[in-house]
């Protein structure tokens, strides 16, 4: 049986799903992929081995473009993401984060953008992501499921994921947060150079802030990277762009303190719109 990928699925999430539609728990599903255990299938996502992704494709019908496009290889925001460890002390990261809100949906998936320690919120539903089962506190583990349950499912206890309760962020880190993914999204897809600085900066938020020992964005829980990025939202935007009156620092302070990229968009629509509309001096 065929299962489509959807918007943004990481391919280990897409191969769990396909594995519960044809009747296979994923943990065994690895074996089928000429695979070994353990975090087997979020070691796809960073590097899809050529044999495997012809298999799949051959099998499914999905495009090699569409399979590609569920890994990371290649990305350039990869050391921002998140280390591939289940389980770890309270305030460190675990590999997956994930919103309750959008496991609810027809297709239940995990996103690509959840595995990046500079994402704390969900764009869409306006919540806190979580990296842990609220029940029982044991990171998302999907890949260990020995049994056809699907991944919304906590492998240690049982909890549906889609019942965890809603958590809550400020609105200044949730702008901040947006505005972060939204430089590293167009100087990215611009192969600007300057990407490369930006994450670093990014990286040493926790340092910026003052919240915690730690060096690094990607070693801390999603609990300790909210609590970051809304210390770092009440100061300056200078930590983030880069000195001097350059044409990168200034867009970068711009889409800062418009609280992302559409805003700043808006910003100035609204500004032409009120120049264009004014009544022109008198010669």
């Amino acid at each position: 049986m065929t299962i489509d990928p959807q918007p943004d699925e990481l391919v280990s999430s897409w191969l769990h799903r396909l594995a519960i539609a044809n009747g296979i728990a994923p943990r065994p599903f690895a074996g089928v992929l000429g695979l070994g255990g353990g975090m087997w299938s979020p070691r796809l996502d960073l590097q899809l081995p050529r044999d495997v992704a012809v298999l799949l494709g051959g099998q499914t019908g999905v495009p090699h473009e569409a399979i590609s496009a569920m890994t990371m290889t290649g990305w350039a925001l990869t050391p921002l993401l998140l280390p591939l460890r289940e389980n770890a002390r309270r305030n460190r990261s675990t590999w997956m984060q994930f919103c309750s809100l959008c496991l609810a949906d027809e297709a239940p998936h995990f996103h690509r953008q959840w595995r990046l320690a500079s994402r704390i919120s969900c764009f869409v539903h306006g919540c806190g992501l979580r990296d842990r089962c609220p029940a029982c506190h044991a990171g998302i583990a999907a890949p260990d499921q020995a049994d056809l349950i699907p991944q919304h499912f906590c492998v240690r206890c049982g909890f549906d994921l889609r019942r965890a309760p809603k958590v809550s962020v400020k609105t200044a880190a949730r702008r901040l947060e947006r505005s972060i993914h939204d430089i590293c999204r167009i100087e990215a897809a611009k192969g600007s150079l300057t990407i490369g600085t930006v994450v670093s900066r990014v990286l040493r938020a926790p340092v910026v802030a003052g919240v915690t020992s730690a060096t690094s964005l990607t070693t801390l829980s999603t609990p300790a990277r909210i609590r970051c990025f809304e210390q770092l939202a009440e100061r300056s935007d200078d930590w983030l762009a880069p000195g001097g009156g350059n044409a990168v620092a200034q867009r970068r302070r711009l889409v800062l303190a418009a609280g992302g990229h559409d805003r700043l968009i808006a910003c100035l629509a609204n500004f032409m719109d009120k120049r264009q509309g004014s009544p022109r001096p008198a010669l």
